[in-house]
């Protein structure tokens, strides 16, 4: 049996569901979405289509929070001329990262709607849904009631001036609106003041003992993240209460309802959006011309197990709606699959400050997509990105670890192991002689390296996996150095021969590991190597499909393969490029110019 078919027959396929957060389409992403949520999503992707598995990866434009209709209420457009231009610069984003999506959708669609509507209405009739008369925000300037993003005041927590009418952006807190200090509406900032509105809520308190034993049996702990966890413990520790599902607006999923009274409310957005990744995997079923192929990953089977498993990529903010409230609605729902993993993310702040979109303090990705190459930008954000903590983004840093990790250390061998063997072995792989102990070794350390980044990988742990692959490529060069073939050759070819097919392999391998962080970078040197086809197409994926999925180019396989001596190499070219020092404090300089123009 051979290494391949050894491999193969130790993996059976799952079925694996990332699911991405919905970001609001009223404004470009800066370098927190997509470093703490859309990059590592894509890199698991990427990595569990390579090793086999059955993907379906799925997300979509946020169309009916309250960010929009305020951006289109300040900008005397509708919120779809909103939707429309950033859903559009949200994809091109993903284009030019490589960022690649089964379906990247909209919750302005048709499917969208039914599908909320299909579950709240099944919640309703099962019992979980309940009217309830609450206290609503309303502005007699505007002579209407208001989302709670157009209420704004001081907390009345930690006294922070501007917290909005859901939640403290300061503590933190989730903001019981009626308790803020001097509220006023954030359009014309008239006063506002409380009245009773009926409403629909879900009843958690009843989905509570089933969530309970959800969240205490099914071995979490022992792999959620302490944010995660922390964030669930403390919503649980206080016991669950209902949670209104209905707003006064007329944006939205209409109320599935014969009730007069609800025809101008709408489903509330928070309700809406997580469903979106259910609608969304049944979209992207019908556009295969299959319906019920999303079934593959969401219906339990008779037993109520779960056809595979499902990670939901978010940010630390988002956490409760996908470790609690969803799941309940998943639980009242029943037969679906609940979630499985909750990898979320911390903050990316900027040069040592918070992120600020208000203030303009922030790295718009639109703004530096087209200056830096893809993989040097999805690197930088994957090195420093924050998976467990708080992290920044520094210029100095970028250019620093762009050079000196990037060009210096995985470039740079590279470009001299491949360049010297094309020039004095014909443009071939060598063919070796007898390996002794350090190359042996190197192959050891190779295969080593190769099983942590699987499992660093498999666990959503990003940032380590990262630097396991780095430190391979460090192992290589320090072996390359102590070999130095360019010395050897003049006096003995074979042992040159064999130290550069040696570490051939390694950079083969490194192809493997580097391809879910640094696609193109991937699909060049495999084509350097002398393989035919790449690893990346360009834009959005289409690759051919496996039951009903993205298939991964066999060039692309999660397995330790070797290049056969006497195999054709190209003619190499570096993979990266490197930055002028200059280039930290221009970008510096511009971000602060940005920040002062408001």
């Amino acid at each position: 049996m051979t290494q391949e078919q050894n491999q193969t027959e130790k993996h059976k396929p799952e079925y694996i569901l990332v699911s991405v957060a919905w970001p609001y389409a009223n404004g470009p992403f800066h370098a927190g979405h997509i470093g703490g949520v859309y990059l590592p999503a894509d890199t698991f992707a990427r990595f569990q289509r390579a090793n086999g598995n059955y993907v379906l990866m799925v997300s979509g434009s946020d169309c009916h929070g309250a960010p929009i209709t305020l951006r289109a209420e300040r900008e005397g457009v509708t919120p779809l001329d909103v939707v429309g231009r950033y859903h559009a610069s949200f994809i091109k984003t993903f284009e030019t990262l490589g960022i690649e999506f089964d379906l990247f959708t909209k919750t302005y669609t048709e499917n969208h709607y039914a599908v909320t509507q299909d579950i709240f209405s099944r919640l309703l009739q099962r019992g979980y849904l309940f009217k309830k008369t609450e206290i609503g925000a309303y502005s007699a300037s505007l002579n209407r009631f208001l989302p709670d993003r157009y209420v704004e005041g001081e907390c009345y927590n930690c006294h922070y001036a501007k917290a909005r009418g859901d939640q403290c952006d300061n503590c933190g807190i989730l903001i019981d609106a009626p308790k803020l200090i001097h509220p006023y509406n954030t359009i014309d900032r008239g006063e506002v003041t409380f009245r009773d509105t009926e409403h629909y809520f879900l009843d958690l308190a009843k989905l509570e003992p089933a969530l309970l034993k959800w969240v205490n049996g099914e071995g979490h702990k022992d792999y959620w993240r302490n944010n995660t966890l922390t964030f669930t413990d403390n919503w649980l520790k206080d016991g669950l209460h209902e949670r209104a599902i209905t707003r006064d607006l007329d944006w939205g999923v209409p109320v599935p309802v014969e009730d007069p009274s609800f025809k101008d409310k709408r489903i509330y957005v928070w309700f809406d959006a997580v469903i979106g990744y259910l609608s969304a995997s049944k979209e992207w079923a019908q556009r295969q011309g299959e319906p019920t192929a999303w079934e593959k990953w969401w219906t339990l089977d008779e037993e109520g197990r779960s056809p595979g498993k499902s990670y939901y990529f978010l940010g630390k903010d988002n956490i409760p709606f996908h470790t609690i409230i969803w799941p309940a609605m998943l639980l009242g729902y029943g037969d679906l699959a609940l979630p499985y993993d909750v990898p979320a993310a911390e903050f990316m702040n900027l040069e040592g400050e918070k992120m600020s979109t208000s203030q303009n303090w922030a790295l718009w990705l639109p703004d530096i997509e087209e200056r830096y190459q893809p993989d040097a930008l999805r690197y930088y954000l994957t090195a420093v990105a924050p998976e467990t903590r708080d992290s920044y983004w520094s210029w100095a840093d970028f250019v620093s670890r762009v050079n000196n990790e990037l060009v210096a250390t995985y470039g740079n061998l590279v470009h001299r192991v491949l360049t010297f063997t094309y020039k004095n072995f014909e443009g071939q792989v060598p063919r070796p002689g007898e390996l002794d102990q350090s190359d042996k070794a190197l192959l050891t350390e190779r295969e080593a390296a190769f099983a942590r980044v699987t499992e660093l990988l498999n666990a959503a742990h990003f940032r380590d996996a990262l630097k396991e692959v780095m430190a391979l490529a460090t192992t290589a060069n320090r072996y390359l150095d102590e070999k130095a073939p360019w010395k050897s050759i003049k006096t003995n070819r074979e042992t040159a021969a064999t130290s550069l097919y040696t570490v051939i392999q390694v950079i083969n391998t490194l192809k493997v590991l580097t391809y879910p962080f640094l696609p193109y970078s991937a699909e060049k040197l495999h084509s350097y190597l002398g393989f035919e086809g790449g690893n990346e197409q360009s834009g959005t994926y289409s690759g051919k499909a496996v039951e009903g999925v993205i298939a991964i180019p066999a060039t692309a396989r999660w397995q330790i393969e070797e290049i056969p001596a006497g195999q054709v190499l190209r003619s190499p070219e570096a993979l990266f490029i490197k930055l002028d020092d200059k280039v930290a404090e221009e970008e510096l300089q511009r971000l602060k110019a940005n920040a002062n123009r408001l």
